[in-house]
């Protein structure tokens, strides 16, 4: 009878080992995975951005500004500006009114590390209106030439001044419209200089920037 019970116990004590054995194993392959910054951000980028911007920061839609290779800085500025108030857009408010300090610098910084597709301008030859007030601006009005902050080639300065070349030119004539009506506040400098200029004229000058490299 002790044998009897001695084998019970035994294979009773084998068996749990197993089922603990078997259990410890099964943990350590279900363990769950750590979300990553860089997980995190694109969650962000698919869910709050690429519908508008595209994934990689390339607008399809002419009224959405292109971000990819936007310097960070600019791109940090307007999302705390959009956040606070500063700079009013109902959707973009909406948009970021979830968003960490971190989860703009991250948004910043990515959508500034991609490439931005070319565009062409449909009309950026020698001697255009575009070219005439990009370069020199006009004496007549006391318009300063853009290039005089932003850079013979559009690139802009970081940190200063945003890159405008390769912009969607019906983005871009937007903004100068909302900068001249005050619609747009978060840069004072350019209401002064958007309140200079026509139609036309910002029109011209949208469609050139389109076209820089």
């Amino acid at each position: 009878m002790f044998k009897h019970v001695s084998l019970i116990a035994v294979l009773v004590f084998s068996l749990s080992s197993n089922i603990v054995f078997s259990a410890t194993e099964s943990a350590q392959k279900t363990e769950p995975v750590v979300a990553t910054s860089d997980d995190t951000r694109k969650q962000i980028v698919e869910n709050v951005c690429a519908a508008c911007h595209g994934a990689d920061g390339n607008s399809a839609i002419a009224l959405n500004p292109k971000l990819a290779g936007q310097h960070p800085e600019y791109l940090l500025k307007q999302l705390k500006n959009f956040k606070e108030g500063t700079r009013a857009n109902a959707v973009m408010s909406g948009m970021v009114a979830n968003l960490t300090p971190e989860d703009m610098q991250n948004l910043a910084t990515y959508f500034a590390s991609q490439t931005q597709t070319l565009a062409k301008a449909k009309t950026n030859g020698k001697g255009s209106l575009g070219e005439k007030i990009y370069r020199g601006g006009i004496a007549k009005t006391n318009l300063p030439a853009c290039a005089s902050c932003h850079g013979a080639n559009g690139a802009g300065i970081p940190k200063q001044f945003p890159r405008l070349a390769g912009q969607h030119a019906d983005y871009t004539y937007q903004q100068l419209k909302t900068f001249r009506t005050g619609e747009r506040a978060n840069a004072p400098m350019m209401k002064v200089i958007a309140a200079k200029m026509t139609d036309e004229e910002m029109q011209a000058v949208s469609d050139y920037m389109q076209g820089l490299r």
